[in-house]
């Protein structure tokens, strides 16, 4: 698509919707919003961009081997925060053992889960648009 408008004002927009979703994931525990909200807002971006630069264009910027590794980093972080629970000597997932007190161990336990899940979902909405947004190319 040659449109010019379309693409100055896609250059715009996209930065800012990335920085909505840093703010959406990193103030996740504090109010509405967090990992998956982030990811789906983060992905988003990349598919606008996709959609008006191309999706060889959008493959260059994030290729899917990245985006395998940052699936399976996310699934790791998440599952890895619940291991490091255990052995603090807390249940899976038990945040107030991973700080010298309770609030600063749930802080960080969620602050982590969520940036698990956030790069999760992120990646593998990518993943999801471009097999299908790919499909009909040889």
């Amino acid at each position: 698509m040659n449109n010019l408008i379309l693409r100055v004002v896609s250059k715009i927009l996209i930065p800012l919707i990335i920085v909505f979703a840093l703010y959406v994931q990193f103030h996740g525990d504090f109010g509405p919003g967090g990992g998956f909200q982030a990811g789906v807002i983060m992905s988003a971006a990349i598919i606008l961009y996709a959609l008006v630069f191309g999706l060889d264009a959008a493959e260059q910027v994030i290729p899917s081997t990245l985006l395998r590794v940052l699936a399976s980093m996310g699934v790791l972080i998440y599952g890895g925060v619940g291991l490091v629970s255990l052995l603090f000597g807390g249940n899976y997932l038990n945040y107030t053992v991973l700080a010298s007190n309770q609030i600063a161990g749930q802080h960080l336990g969620i602050l982590l889960v969520e940036l698990g899940v956030g790069i999760t979902v992120f990646s593998v909405m990518l993943i999801i648009f471009f097999a299908f947004a790919g499909r009909g190319r040889i």
